[in-house]
């Protein structure tokens, strides 16, 4: 098993790569784009489940998941800070500030706009809790284009990391 392990890091020396230790917290918190593509799954969990919870809230009429929806859409909204920090840290670090185009440039474009949305169902959500209104019946199209712009955004995110195809 030690000879295993001594040829696979004589290999991966071999082709210039060197193995790091993945609990290593250094390794872990300074990696040049591990971070985005790790935070990236919390907004869009939380915006999907958000919107999720708000149309079985209407559907049932239940307060309790109104509230969950409106906390879910602060989480969402929150989270998306670090995750555009991240990504655009990404692009600097990986592609040293090029120029963007492409997949890239649309997917850039996109996060942005999917993050403005999910701040905007939040605001919607907080404006009618604060003034002990009824949710607005429109906050449903900001909704279906927020998960549209979401999934759109994820896809050319896969596509770019590879996951959906070449990366």
């Amino acid at each position: 098993m030690a000879d295993l392990t001594a040829s696979s890091l004589v290999a991966n020396l071999r082709k210039n790569r060197v193995m790091v230790n993945p609990f290593d917290l250094k390794t872990v918190l300074l990696a040049k784009h591990a971070q985005h593509v790790v935070l990236i799954h919390f907004p869009i969990a939380l915006f999907l489940t958000a919107v999720t919870f708000d149309l079985v809230a209407q559907w049932t009429k239940r307060p309790a998941l109104a509230d969950s929806a409106y906390y879910n859409l602060l989480m969402a909204a929150i989270s998306t800070l670090p995750v555009l920090t991240t990504g655009i840290l990404a692009w600097q670090f990986q592609l040293e500030g090029q120029k963007l185009k492409g997949i890239l440039l649309l997917h850039l474009v996109l996060a942005c706009v999917s993050s403005v949305v999910i701040w905007l169902v939040w605001w919607v959500h907080f404006r009618a809790r604060r003034r002990a209104e009824v949710l607005p019946h429109y906050r449903l199209a900001f909704e279906s284009l927020g998960v549209a712009l979401v999934a759109l955004t994820g896809h050319l995110g896969g596509f770019l990391s590879g996951v959906n195809g070449p990366g």
